[in-house]
């Protein structure tokens, strides 16, 4: 039977606070069976949920042994345990022993009772060495490992962090359409979306809303949501829906500003990462998290070319954007010289950037833009924003825009808005290598790339 006592579920204790229990208190834990020890005199459980493990243990009474017809209770809770499948779901009762000989924790619970509350088939679909398509094929199952459960524990602790910057700054979250009638940047990458008699695309950003937030007198807004990118890319680094964290604020006088900005934001997610779950990150990840005492480095992008062409590497890209090679080249350089994982690279050229980027007044070649690299690869891309409606068509209509196209987002800036700027991020990424994961496929929930929309 599979009915479990409401009572029971009640008064679960997870097992992340069983430490904080009197020895020998009658304690009710539940989650699913990693691993079961049948031996003859005795039985251990190792017992998983979302904290933690716990070593669960019953005197095991077997149909050949003397007493075994006169404690049918008894004998029926070891004839349950040695069914018991790895993966099913369990409420137990019984009493909490602490013991620090105990290798899981110091403690143990004397099982009394055990009631199934989901019974999983006898061979499991994928094992550790199975690979990461298999695992993803399997996700709710690849999940229950302990280094997945604490990777979304530090992306929780993470966005806590960047929230609790923004919030106690007063900047407001918003919460953007992800439906649009037009596209949000460009018309490459776009997925389209049949809306009833006409056609919608799903965002690919919040751009254009962040940016109406300023006119709005909004001052400044942030939001943590899903974009989509119609990208056939099978990187490490790349997928068709991710969480991009988003900014933007009024009044900046040019895009360092947004970099501050950022760069507090940052640093106020890895504090909270690291007060939360460094300790557990570090034994369980062997990967330290760490908060950059200096400012993060800056190099504009032509400082950025001299470097990677000193390292012996010349970018293939004809429009001199750096590749990911030069990405790697100029982090390692950054680091060795400077001992940090970030670095801003700044004054991107106009050919390379959006329309709507702020271009510098003595030279109009150059942008008022950064792009933001941790660890060897770019996560986040941010500027100022060009305000000016005149100078704002002119430089649309300079890339052959259609200027009917972009009406919606031409008339935030007809009635008068202030300076601003901002930046979007992609959270997968920043966690990937915040860990030391091998792709973003660990630090994405579910993944979803040109190959794959299930589960």
């Amino acid at each position: 039977m599979l009915a479990i006592d409401s009572v029971l579920m009640t008064s679960r204790t997870r097992i992340s606070d069983l430490p904080a229990t009197t020895d020998g208190s009658t304690v009710v834990v539940g989650g699913f069976v990693e691993t079961v020890r049948d031996q003859k005199k005795v039985q251990f459980i190792i017992l998983r949920d979302e904290t933690g493990s716990v070593q669960l243990v019953n005197p095991a009474l077997r149909a050949e042994d003397e007493d075994a017809a006169a404690q049918p209770d008894r004998r029926a809770l070891t004839d349950s345990i040695s069914a018991l499948t790895g993966g099913t779901f369990v409420l137990v009762e019984g009493a909490l022993k602490l013991d620090e000989r105990v290798k899981l924790g110091g403690l143990e619970v004397k099982i009394a009772s055990l009631e199934l509350a989901g019974v999983a088939e006898q061979e499991p679909p994928i094992a550790e060495d199975s690979s990461v398509d298999k695992r993803m094929d399997w996700r709710f199952l690849d999940l229950r490992r302990p280094e997945a459960n604490l990777i979304f524990r530090a992306q929780t602790a993470f966005e806590h962090g960047m929230r609790g910057w923004w919030v106690g700054n007063d900047w407001i979250e918003i919460h953007t359409p992800k439906l649009m009638a037009s596209p949000s940047e460009s018309r490459a990458e776009l997925f389209e979306v049949e809306y009833f008699d006409t056609t919608a695309y799903l965002a690919q950003s919040p751009q254009l809303f962040k940016q109406m937030a300023q006119p709005a007198g909004f001052g400044a807004v942030f939001e943590i949501a899903p974009a989509f990118r119609a990208d056939p890319s099978f990187t490490a680094r790349h997928a068709t829906e991710f969480t991009s964290v988003d900014a933007e604020m009024s009044w900046v006088e040019s895009h360092h500003d947004v970099m501050a900005m950022q760069e507090s934001v940052l640093r106020a997610g890895l504090a909270e990462v690291s007060a939360r779950l460094g300790e557990a990150i570090t034994r369980q990840l062997e990967v330290d998290i760490t908060i950059p005492d200096a400012e993060f480095p800056k190099v504009t992008l032509a400082q950025a070319r001299d470097i990677v062409s000193g390292t012996g590497y010349e970018i293939p890209r004809a429009d001199g954007d750096l590749d990911p090679e030069a990405e790697r080249r100029l982090c390692s350089h950054i680091e060795e010289t400077t001992g940090h994982p970030f670095v801003f690279v700044t004054d991107y050229d106009s050919s390379i950037r959006p329309f709507y980027h702020m271009r510098h007044d003595d030279n109009q070649a150059l942008t008022k833009s950064y792009d933001l690299l941790y660890r060897g690869t770019e996560i986040s891309t941010g500027a100022q924003r060009e305000h000016r409606i005149d100078v704002l068509v002119a430089q649309a209509t300079e890339r052959g825009m259609d200027l009917d196209e972009l009406g919606t987002y031409l008339d935030f800036f007809r009635h008068g808005v202030p300076p601003h700027g901002g930046f979007g991020m992609g959270l997968a990424r920043v966690m990937m290598l915040m860990l030391n994961q091998s792709s973003i496929r660990e630090t994405t929930f579910l993944f979803r790339g040109p190959n794959r929309l299930t589960p």
